[in-house]
C-alpha cells in the first residue's frame, strides 16, 4: 500500500552522508551558527570509511604486520612461536576500534545540536528530498544541500555471483574465517591491503589484475618494492589477466583466467575477494529530480567551493570526482561549510596524497614520473636509498627509498615518492613543501633528527643538489 509522505519541519542545511565528508561539513557547518541536518541509512555515523573501510582495515592491518614483524626477526636471533589466531577476538578488538570512533563522533553531534536523520534519500525536487525511514516515508525540505553520499563497490555483471564466498571489501573486512586459499581481483589499493591482511593470517593468496603492473597511477619504481615482497609471500601474482568466469561449486568457487599470465587450468579457491574499484552513488539519489545532471563516469561536477550548477546544493567526496579518499572528502566539507556561511572558502589544494598501507607501503604525492614523462614536464630528481638509512637498516627494513621530483633551476618541489615501512607518515612534509612552494633548499636547510627515516627526504634533496656527504655522487657545479 502506498504510503503518503509525513512532511518532517524544514531544515536550514541538510548534510546527505555522515562519513567523512559528511560529518566534516556538518560539524563545521554547525560551529559557523547553521542548524544541520545529517541524513544517513547507516545506523552510526562515519560513513565507509570508518564503519568498513579505512578504519577497521588499518586495525587488521596493525595486527599483520605484528605477525610479520614477529616473523622477520627469526633471521635475527629472535624466535617466536607460530601465531594462534584468535578470529573472534581479532573481530573484536577491529570492532572495538570502530565502536570508539562511532560513539566519538555521536558524542561530538549531540554537542553541536547536529541532528540525525537515519533513512535512504532522494532528491523529490532541487529543495526537497523523500527520505525512506525505518517509521516510513518522510518529505524534507532544505534551504542548503551538501550532497556527501559517497560511492559503492564495483561489480562487473558477469562475475556477479549469489554465493557468500564472494565477498567485497565490506565481508573481507568482516573476517568471518581464514580461508586457505583466497583469489584478490584487483591489484589496486584495497586488493592488495587485503592481500597484506589474509597473507599475514594464514591464507594462500593470490592476486589478479587486468593491467600490466599492480597499483595502476603510482609510479612503477615504487610498485616494484611492494611487487617484489608479494611475489615472495603470496602464491601468486598475475598482471596482465583477467578474470573470465567464476562457478559456484559445493568444494570452492572455481574461476576461469584469460590474459598473458592466466593459470592453463581454472583454479578453485575457498573465498574471492572483488575489491576492482568503486563508483559513486550519483544514480541511487534521482539528482535528475534536483535538476543535477552526473559526467559521464558518474559524478556530480562542482566549482572550486564545491557548488552544483543548481543553487543551494553543494557536492563533496566520492561523489564529487577522483580521487576518492577520505582526506579530500574531509577537505571539501570544510569548503562547502564555509562557503555556506558565507566565508570565502575554495578547495584549492596543489595536491591530494595517496597512500597504500600495504607492506611496504606506498605514497605518493604531487607530480609522478609517469605524469611527467606522459605530458613532457621537465623534472629533476633525488632518489635517496634506504639501504643507507641507518634506521631503515637497524629495523631490517631497508626495502625501500624516498623520491623527490623538482623543478629544474628553481629547486621547487613538485612530487614525491616514498615506499618503505611508514611511508605514510613520512610523505606529509613533501605535501606541506609542495604546498608552501618550498624546495630542496628549505627541505636540507631543515635539521632533521638522525637516525630517522625522515631524514631520507632532506638526503633526497641533497642528492638533487648534489651537495650529499652519505652517499658519493658526482659533485654539480657551484655545489
Amino acid at each position: 500500500m502506498h504510503t503518503e509522505p509525513v512532511d518532517l519541519p524544514d531544515a536550514d542545511v541538510v548534510v546527505l552522508g555522515g562519513g567523512p565528508g559528511g560529518y566534516t561539513a556538518a560539524f563545521r557547518a554547525a560551529d559557523l551558527g547553521r542548524q544541520v541536518l545529517i541524513v544517513d541509512e547507516a545506523a552510526t555515523l562515519g560513513g565507509v570509511c570508518l564503519n568498513v573501510g579505512c578504519i577497521p582495515s588499518k586495525a587488521l592491518l596493525h595486527a599483520a604486520k605484528v605477525i610479520t614483524d614477529a616473523q622477520a626477526m627469526q633471521s635475527h636471533g629472535i624466535r617466536f612461536a607460530p601465531p594462534e589466531i584468535d578470529l573472534a577476538a581479532l573481530r573484536g578488538f577491529k570492532d572495538g576500534v570502530v565502536a570508539k570512533l562511532t560513539r566519538g563522533l555521536a558524542g561530538l553531534a549531540r554537542q553541536r545540536k547536529v541532528g540525525v536523520l537515519r533513512g535512504r534519500a532522494r532528491f523529490a525536487s532541487p529543495t526537497q528530498l523523500l527520505v525512506e525511514t525505518a517509521e516510513g516515508p518522510r518529505r524534507l525540505r532544505f534551504a542548503q544541500c551538501i550532497v556527501a553520499a559517497g560511492s559503492a563497490p564495483v561489480v562487473p555483471p558477469g562475475l556477479a555471483l549469489d554465493d557468500p564466498r564472494l565477498m567485497d571489501s565490506t565481508g573481507a573486512l568482516a573476517l568471518a574465517d581464514v580461508p586457505k586459499r583466497l583469489l584478490i581481483v584487483g591489484g589496486g589499493i584495497i586488493g592488495l591491503e587485503m592481500a597484506t591482511v589474509y597473507e599475514a593470517l594464514g591464507s594462500r593468496v593470490s592476486v589478479v589484475e587486468m593491467a600490466d603492473g599492480l597499483m595502476p597511477g603510482a609510479d612503477r619504481d615504487l610498485v616494484k618494492v611492494l611487487e617484489t615482497r608479494l611475489r615472495k609471500r603470496c602464491e601468486a601474482v598475475l598482471c596482465a589477466t583477467r578474470v573470465r568466469a567464476i562457478e559456484a561449486r559445493p568444494e570452492g568457487l572455481r574461476v576461469h583466467f584469460e590474459g598473458g599470465a592466466a593459470p592453463a587450468e581454472p583454479q578453485l579457491y575457498d573465498r574471492v575477494l572483488l575489491a576492482i574499484g568503486r563508483r559513486p552513488n550519483g544514480h541511487a539519489l534521482q539528482v535528475d529530480a534536483a535538476g543535477l545532471e552526473l559526467d559521464a563516469r558518474g559524478f556530480i561536477p562542482v566549482d572550486r567551493h564545491c557548488r552544483t550548477s543548481v543553487p543551494g546544493i553543494y557536492a563533496i567526496g566520492d561523489i564529487a570526482g577522483a580521487p576518492m579518499l577520505a582526506h579530500k572528502a574531509s577537505r571539501q566539507g570544510r569548503v562547502a561549510a564555509e562557503h555556506i556561511a558565507g566565508l570565502d572558502s575554495a578547495f584549492d589544494v596543489r595536491t591530494i596524497p595517496s597512500i597504500a598501507y600495504t607492506d611496504p607501503e606506498v605514497a605518493w604525492m604531487g607530480l609522478t614520473e609517469t605524469q611527467a614523462q606522459a605530458e613532457g614536464i621537465a623534472y629533476e630528481r633525488g632518489v635517496f636509498p634506504w639501504a643507507a638509512s641507518g634506521r631503515a637498516l637497524g629495523a631490517g627494513r631497508d626495502d625501500g627509498f624516498t623520491k623527490l621530483l623538482v623543478e629544474p633551476g628553481t629547486g621547487r618541489v613538485l612530487g614525491a615518492g616514498i615506499v618503505g615501512v611508514h611511508a605514510g607518515e613520512l610523505l606529509a612534509e613533501a605535501v606541506l613543501a609542495l604546498e608552501q612552494g618550498l624546495g630542496i633548499d628549505e627541505l636540507a636547510h631543515a635539521v632533521h633528527a638522525h637516525p630517522t627515516l625522515s631524514e631520507s627526504v632532506a638526503l633526497a634533496a641533497e642528492i638533487v643538489d648534489g651537495s650529499i656527504t652519505d652517499l658519493f655522487m658526482p659533485r654539480k657545479p657551484g655545489r
